[in-house]
């Protein structure tokens, strides 16, 4: 019988509780809608002060509606993006990127997740030259999809050479909470003072029920967001409801302590695994993720007990997520049942 709690995504835990009194809290008469309230401008400013103040702040509903139209205001139709080959813009969101922006994905293969000037600049080329996309925007995200982290150094280094052809950087922070937790530095350390352009900050993977941020980190960045956010399918009417999300999410650093629970369960579940016959992880555990290749006789009879996904079926690798509510015990019981197993 499969267990309810498993290690599939940090989408699947639920609302944490202080989030979820929040929204309640915020349920009382009536609010002006589309973000003209009190929780929402509030939400804002605490979003302001961690980048220094001299950023914009858009609030979507998710993931890939922040990615979409963050990226759609760097370019025009006939640049294109490059990306990571495992990045959500190109696995995991259905085409939406060029569907809605028109720019076309160049997807790099990476061994850890993790674009390199070197990796990119075999791409930088046609510049002028109409037959060809014009190169306008390098996509990272932090972490990356196999759970791996950039440093200040290397995403400085990113920016600098986007911004030297003229190109911008984008990150997906869906799980930037948990960078920030790892890192143990600010969060604006790595993201404006290394010269992100726009950044997606997420709040659903680490204890929101849904809710994102758009952060441009340059004044005049944004210029017409507010009309494709519309377009996009993406302005809430009761914004004060994610607003008061993002209140509760920063309030005595909840945002922080539940990434850092994440982390600290995946490296609970990176010891008791590792030594485990037949198990290899095979990126180095710097989030709330662990990846590993396991004999592929057991995956499916380990699925039969706990929800996890395949990340490569051809190599038996698989990922196991923890989140802001995952436990010792779930870890423990976890790792003993695999241990059984082999």
């Amino acid at each position: 019988m499969k267990r309810i709690r498993g290690f599939a995504s940090d989408n699947n835990a639920g609302v944490h509780p202080e989030i979820l009194k929040s929204i309640n809290d915020a349920n009382t008469g009536h609010a002006v809608g589309y973000g003209d309230d009190n929780y929402t401008r509030q939400a804002t400013a605490t979003i302001k002060e961690l980048f220094g103040g001299s950023v914009d702040v858009y609030f979507v509903f998710n993931g890939t509606g922040a990615n979409v139209l963050g990226i759609n205001n760097l370019g025009q139709s006939y640049h294109s993006v490059i990306c990571a080959e495992t990045a959500h813009i190109q696995v995991d969101e259905c085409g939406a990127p060029e569907k809605f922006t028109g720019m076309k994905l160049i997807a790099v293969a990476t061994p850890d997740g993790k674009l390199t000037p070197n990796l990119i600049k075999k791409h930088l080329h046609g510049f002028g030259f109409e037959h060809h996309s014009q190169p306008g925007v390098i996509s990272i995200t932090q972490p990356t999809e196999l759970g791996t982290l950039y440093t200040v150094t290397e995403i400085k280094e990113l920016s600098e050479l986007a911004h030297s052809l003229g190109l911008h950087l984008h990150v997906d922070g869906a799980r930037i909470s948990n960078a920030v937790a790892s890192l143990n530095i600010p969060i604006k350390a790595f993201t404006k003072d290394a010269g992100v352009d726009v950044l997606s900050f997420g709040g659903t993977k680490n204890g929101m029920m849904y809710g994102e941020a758009v952060v441009f980190m340059n004044p005049g960045m944004d210029q017409n967001f507010k009309y494709f956010r519309k377009q996009g399918m993406q302005l809430a009417s009761k914004m004060r409801y994610i607003g008061a999300q993002f209140n509760a999410f920063f309030t005595n650093d909840l945002w922080l302590k539940n990434a850092a629970h994440a982390n600290k369960m995946a490296q609970l579940l990176y010891q008791k695994v590792k030594d485990i016959p037949g198990v290899t992880v095979i990126q180095p555990v710097q989030a709330n993720g662990v990846f590993a290749k396991i004999p592929g006789n057991l995956i499916s009879k380990l699925q039969e007990e706990y929800f996890f996904y395949v990340w490569d079926e051809q190599k038996d690798e698989v990922r196991w997520m923890c989140s802001f509510d995952t436990t010792e015990d779930d870890v423990n019981e976890f790792a003993s049942l695999l241990l059984k197993m082999v």
